[in-house]
């Protein structure tokens, strides 16, 4: 007879078992506050957007014990996390039911295993393994969670934000849940990221026949020079947290369709992924007046996704890496690569934040995965943080 599986991977199957594809929470969050709610956690459902994409949101708070020591130093740590995932992709292509938790070959299988409901679901169960040990500890301990960080992010974690930002809640750490690790739990985390800034460039020409170009102007002619000069720039060095700021085309669309045609127009979707080194308002300045230096006749949109944020070795990250260490053996490395996380929201009203979870090599592919053997490491990384954090001096 097998044994029954530990708590932190009981209830992540629990999650996973439900099919909450962005920005769909699928009780998710309903699950969680009732396990949070008999720790002496405050549950504050904060739902956001229009009907067609309703997104639910969780801020749930335990305030130290009223036994802890009386001060004002008393700090708050914050576990930041996505009960949405992405879609499956082809069911045909998964061996097992994306929504059905299996175990193969010492994996546990399933939408969400990875990215992020194993690291929610220790979230909660290291929660419980402190409060018991401690109940007492001078540290105000809460949840922020969201059913929108896979999907457009506009109604999930920066909502929370803003609400908390409002009222003037002061947080002071926080972790969030996303996978960082290469090879086993802990040996990376993000203490940073870069950050976001799209544009959409539509340079305008005159359309007309191929045969009579002089009768036309090709506006896809008009932007090479530019655009083979933007990817020459250096838009900065980088520093030793973050590389050197990256611009990059995503796409190009001109034509018709007919071949003898020449095109009115040409738009150029591109991304620059951006180091703490330079900002938007200098990366937008400087394109725009290579786009002038050339003459170019255009219209430009841009969209900021997200300014970067760094934590730099601290408190925080001194006592995850302290953590890791006492758990697993491993010095973890500091990196800012990757993608965006709900960590660039979170850093405006928060000074510390870091993301630390499980290996991310399966995340958003067919058949995701966690290996259980990072299960319950990953739990007790979490509860030894919290050890941490209360063991500090009030002035620390």
């Amino acid at each position: 007879m097998s044994a029954a599986p530990s708590a932190t991977r009981a209830l992540a199957e629990a999650l996973i078992a439900r099919p909450s594809v962005t920005p769909q929470d699928a009780g998710c969050i309903d699950l969680l506050a009732a396990r949070l709610a008999p720790l002496g956690f405050v549950n504050e459902i904060i739902d956001s957007g229009p009907d067609s994409f309703r997104v639910r949101n969780l801020w749930s708070k335990r305030p130290a014990a009223l036994s802890a020591p009386a001060s004002a130093a008393i700090k708050t740590i914050v576990f930041a996390g996505h009960t949405d995932v992405v879609p499956t992709g082809p069911l045909a292509q998964w061996a097992s039911d994306p929504f059905t938790p299996t175990e193969r070959d010492g994996k546990l299988f399933g939408r969400g295993a990875s990215d992020m409901k194993t690291s929610i679901a220790a979230f909660v169960v290291a929660t419980e393994q402190f409060l018991a040990a401690h109940p007492d500890a001078p540290l105000n301990i809460a949840l922020l969670l969201t059913s929108d960080e896979e999907g457009p992010a506009l109604d999930g974690t920066v909502v929370v934000c803003e609400a908390l930002k409002s009222r003037g809640e002061v947080l002071d750490y926080c972790i969030v849940g996303e996978p960082t690790s290469v090879n086993h739990t802990g040996d990376m985390i993000k203490n940073g990221r870069r950050g976001t800034l799209s544009g959409r460039l539509a340079v305008k020409g005159i359309q007309g026949h191929i045969a009579y170009p002089h009768l036309a102007k090709n506006p896809i002619h008009e932007l090479a020079p530019a655009l083979a000069e933007l990817v020459a720039i250096e838009w900065d060095k980088g520093n030793d947290f973050f590389p050197p700021t990256s611009w990059q085309v995503s796409n190009i669309h001109g034509g018709t369709g007919a071949s003898n045609i020449i095109p009115g127009q040409v738009v150029v979707d591109f991304n620059f992924r951006f180091s703490t080194e330079s900002t938007p308002e200098s990366l937008q300045q400087r394109l725009e007046a290579v786009l002038a230096k050339h003459g170019l006749d255009y219209d430009l949109k841009w969209t900021l996704g997200g300014r970067p944020f760094l934590t730099p070795p601290g408190t925080l990250v001194q006592a995850v890496q302290a953590a890791i260490r006492a758990e697993t053996g491993l010095d973890t490395g500091l990196s800012t690569t990757g993608g965006t996380s709900d960590g660039r929201f979170i850093a405006q009203i928060c000074p510390q934040v870091i993301e630390l979870g499980p290996p991310n090599a399966s995340i958003h592919k067919i058949d995701e995965h966690i290996a259980v053997a990072d299960i319950e490491p990953l739990t007790a990384i979490y509860r030894r943080v919290l050890e941490n954090l209360a063991a500090l001096p009030a002035a620390a």
